[in-house]
Formats: structure tokens, sequence, C-alpha cells
């Protein structure tokens, strides 16, 4: 096993780079995900990280070994394709040895190798079907135990979930985080389901246009995002603009105003007074019925009110056209469309980004 650390890394395919001065570091035996949207280059770092791709620029490493310019067959990966990538006339034992057979490993020992990890994935009784004889979640634990058979360095997935239907996504992502906790490799897997990166992942790279936007924790991402694009891409978030009256230094509670009312906030970064950005998850947002306004508290009307059984989903209006959305669990008192209410704020759970 080990780290993975990417250094001031440019990839491109023609003129224009596709990734440009990336850097990154994987920590030996989690699982890193990288987020973004289709096009944003993160399909063409894990290429360039199989050595699929050539580098222009920058170093790669696994461990101390540099890998920058070694050939794929070379870095010791191994490698979980989307659209499962096995052999249809080869059986499910014969396609897990096919990277163990190409490493002259003797027979004895691919028998309990591949017999061992075709357990893991609960394949055991399937050694002797063929792939078109599996479901889609099946086929793709015959690659993930393929993959791991050779026992890599480093695990590379690239959408491994998105042919799966709802059901089967968890089940196999459930298996994939198992099995990865359990051997300890270093992993790196795409993903454009935040879902899922979510989920699965000991730290998530997000990814737009060629760069890192943001790095961390799911909880970090979630909870603490750096930028608007990140609050708008990892789960849902009210994005307002809004106005700070002074400059504030990172991680200070700053006094923004929006709709004309000042309210505190947690600043993600130093900041110039001016116009800022004010982030607020829907499920932080508390709606008060109507009445005197206490600090961080904003006047606003129900615009919608949407029951979805364990919470419900309001929409209000505060002046100014501004429309914020508020989820409320069922213990709370429900609030009528029409109804004028106070909406709270919780200063350490509402961000401030730049504009």
């Amino acid at each position: 096993m080990a780290q993975i650390s990417i250094s001031q890394l440019s990839v491109g395919y023609g003129a224009e780079p596709v990734i440009c001065d990336f850097s990154l570091t994987v920590a030996d035996g989690s699982l890193f995900t990288l987020l973004g949207p289709s096009g944003c280059g993160k399909t063409t770092l894990l290429r360039t990280i199989a050595g699929f791709i050539p580098v222009r620029q920058g170093i790669l490493r696994f461990g101390e070994r540099d890998v920058t310019h070694l050939p794929a067959h070379l870095r010791d990966v191994g490698m979980v394709f989307q659209d499962y990538a096995l052999f249809p006339d080869k059986s499910v034992f014969d396609n897990v040895a096919y990277g163990l057979r190409a490493r002259k490993i003797d027979a004895p020992a691919i028998q309990r190798t591949v017999g061992e990890y075709l357990e893991r994935v609960g394949l055991g009784a399937f050694a002797s079907r063929l792939p078109a004889a599996l479901s889609g979640g099946q086929r793709q634990r015959v690659a993930l135990a393929r993959a791991l058979a050779i026992k890599p360095t480093v695990l590379l997935m690239d959408e491994p979930l998105s042919n799966l239907d709802a059901k089967l996504r968890v089940q196999v992502r459930e298996t994939i985080s198992d099995l990865q906790k359990e051997i300890g490799i270093t992993t790196v897997l795409v993903t454009h389901d935040q879902e899922e990166a979510l989920a699965m992942s000991d730290c998530i790279g997000l990814i737009r246009d060629g760069r890192l936007e943001q790095a961390g924790t799911p909880q970090d991402l979630y909870s603490r995002p750096r930028t608007a694009y990140a609050a708008d891409f990892v789960g849902a978030a009210n994005i307002c603009s809004a106005s700070l009256s002074a400059s504030a230094a990172t991680g200070a509670l700053a006094e923004v105003q929006l709709a004309g009312v000042n309210l505190r906030a947690l600043t993600a970064q130093a900041l110039p007074a001016g116009k800022v950005v004010l982030i607020a998850r829907p499920e932080m947002l508390v709606l008060l019925h109507n009445g005197v306004l206490e600090p961080n508290q904003l006047p606003c009307t129900v615009r919608r009110r949407q029951y979805l059984g364990a919470r419900t989903v309001y929409v209000v209006e505060a002046d100014g056209g501004i429309h914020l959305r508020v989820e409320t669990h069922d213990h709370q008192v429900p609030r009528s469309v029409g109804e004028r209410v106070r909406l709270l704020f919780d200063p350490l759970q509402t961000r401030v980004v730049a504009a």
C-alpha cells in the first residue's frame, strides 16, 4: 500500500490542458473520491494516475516511488471500470485469475487466491458461470475481485456504480467500502454522485474545470464549504448575495446584511468589506412563529409547503424577493402557506464566502 502524491500536475489531449497545476495527496490506505460534473477532468486525472495518459508537467508518486513516466503495466495498479470490462467468453474464475496468470503465479496459488476473493465479494458459488449469467451487481463484484486479486499497490475505480440501479448501487458500494477497509488498500474512486461520495469516502476532492475546488472529509465539504460552487454541488444549499459590513478574518463570526437584516455567520476565508455570498443548509434553518424579531432572525412569508413524510420542505420569501428553502422534521409545528414567520439562522452553521 502507498500514499499517492500529486504535485503541480498538468495533463491535456491537445493544446489546452484538461488538468492544470494540480496538487493532491491521497493518504495511505484511504478511500479518496474525485467528485465533479461530467467534463471536469476527474476521469482524465484517474487515467493519468493509472498511466494511460502521459503527464505534461508535474510529479506523481506512489509512496517514495516516482511513477510519473512509468508505463501503466509497471505501476502495480488495479483498475475497476464503469462497464465491468469482463471477458465474456471466460468464466468468473478465469476472469479473476487473468491478472494472476499474466504474472506467472503458480496454479495452486491462483486457485487459493481466486477462491478467497470470490468469497470476499460473496460469489464463491459462481466461479463456473459466464458473465452473461450474472446481474450487473454481480459482474461489478467480479471486476472488483479481479482488481484486488493481484494485490496492487493502488486501486482505481472509474464510476463503478453508475450502471447499477439504485438498490444494487447501495449494496455494491457497501461491498466496496467493507473490502477496502478490510484490505486497507489506497483507493481512488471517480464519481459525479454526491451521495455516493459522502457515503463511501474518507476524503473527497471536488474538481472544477480541471482544478481542485476543495478537498477534505465528507463532513468538511458538506458543513464547511469554502466556495459557493462547493456548497451548491455537495448537498442542497441556500446561496444568497449579501453584504459584509467590515473586513473579517478566516473563521470569524462576521456581520452580514441580508434583505435589510443583520445576521452573524462564520467566514470561510479572510474577506474584505463589500459583496459576499451567504450559505445556509435548509435543515439548519428554523421556522418560528411571527413575533418580535430577535438576533439572527429574518422575517419571511411561507410561499410553499411540501409534506414528505419524515420531513416537510418549505419555501419562504424574505424582503426583496429572496427565496429560501427550509427543511423541518415532524416534531416541529407545521406552518401554513401565506403565514408570516421568523427564520432563525444558526451563526455557527451559516457560512460567508467570497462573491
